[in-house]
């Protein structure tokens, strides 16, 4: 079950070339220690590239996530295609700056892509795979209606194996 009434409201604005700031500020050590640590500039110019580039491609989108009604723009969150065993799947990530973390803007922000998702009508499931060591992203996803599936080995960022738990979401339930 998830939290729908305890969540701060958010919007969802598409990833633009301003929010490249947001995005290194999201590399940081503290922000990225579950995910093989920061990106080289290289890296995280490329990766923003993706970001902007995605909703053209049809195979995803990519959003700042704005808090309101300050308008602060605070993380990232977006969905995006990947073959998982045997079937198309959209995969989910997100980040919350850290002084605007614990305050459930990761899964209104959850919620509110999930709801996306669902509109396009592209995959039935959206997977997530936190870090089976990292507590609070794991939360986000029992909070926002994820259902757990098992641990699994993931590899991210290339070349590095790391030990997640697989949660899903099926689009073709209501909600």
């Amino acid at each position: 079950m998830s939290e729908r009434g305890n969540t701060p409201p958010v919007r969802l604005d598409p990833w633009a070339e301003t929010d490249l700031d947001l995005l290194r500020r999201i590399n940081a050590p503290e922000m990225t220690e579950h995910l093989g640590g920061p990106e080289t500039e290289e890296k995280l110019l490329d990766r923003h590239r993706r970001y902007v580039d995605i909703a053209g491609k049809g195979t995803g989108h990519m959003f700042s996530i704005v808090l309101l009604p300050e308008l602060q723009r605070v993380g990232s969150i977006g969905y995006w295609e990947r073959a998982w065993r045997g079937e198309t799947v959209y995969e989910t990530g997100w980040s919350v700056l850290p002084e605007f973390q614990g305050r459930g803007i990761a899964v209104a922000a959850a919620l509110a892509v999930l709801a996306r998702a669902r509109a396009e009508r592209g995959h039935r499931y959206v997977h997530a795979y936190p870090s089976v060591d990292h507590p609070a992203s794991n939360a986000i996803c029992r909070k926002a209606g994820f259902r757990f599936v098992a641990e699994c080995d993931f590899e991210y960022p290339p070349g590095n194996v790391m030990k997640c738990n697989d949660w899903r979401v099926d689009l073709a339930e209501e909600t």
